[in-house]
């Protein structure tokens, strides 16, 4: 089975225990949290995959590591250790993360600009953008990029809404050269 597929699964099994156990905001932060160790730290995946380590040390290492946090969450990582689906962990934390927030009516986006926005800029933005692809919120994630130019870009998902100069530089070099 393809990891897209079983993380979509174990993503559909975490959303819907929290759902019952009406504990999903909580299991988001642990599990955003989860995401920045593995992420931060290399080590970890490297040891909880390893062939030769058995999986009591690296169930030890689990309970160890993120001790504190909701048994839901710990017995998660303890289980994809069990069963050899670690390198999973990213991807079914993302897919989770993104049933919360579709169920909150909140996307995610990137937005590209040649500065930083201010505080500002970005409520106005999310404001525009949550009504238009109707949204209760958009979380932003600013991206400075000074060879667009000017003005900015926003990928929501697989959609781009591009208003930077060099695009519209682009559209009338291409009108200039069609009208010839």
């Amino acid at each position: 089975m393809s990891e897209v597929v079983v993380a979509k699964r174990y993503a559909d099994a975490l959303f819907q225990l929290g759902l019952e156990k009406n504990t999903l905001d909580q299991l988001e932060k642990e599990f955003s949290v989860i995401q920045e160790v593995f992420n931060q730290n290399k080590q970890i995946n490297t040891f909880l995959m390893h062939p030769k380590v058995n999986n009591e040390k690296k169930k030890q290492l689990v309970t160890d590591v993120f001790q504190g946090m909701q048994a839901d969450v710990v017995n998660t990582i303890k289980l994809l250790v069990e069963r050899r689906r670690i390198a999973a962990v990213s991807s079914i934390i993302e897919n989770f993360i993104q049933l919360v927030n579709d169920a909150k009516g909140i996307a995610d986006a990137t937005v590209y600009s040649v500065r930083e926005l201010t505080d500002n800029e970005k409520q106005e933005l999310q404001q525009t953008f949550a009504k238009r692809i109707g949204k209760t919120a958009i979380h932003f994630k600013n991206i400075v990029d000074p060879s667009i130019l000017g003005g900015i870009k926003i990928r929501i998902g697989n959609t781009i809404y591009d208003g930077t100069i060099s695009r519209k530089l682009d559209r009338i070099s291409r009108s200039i050269v069609s009208a010839n």
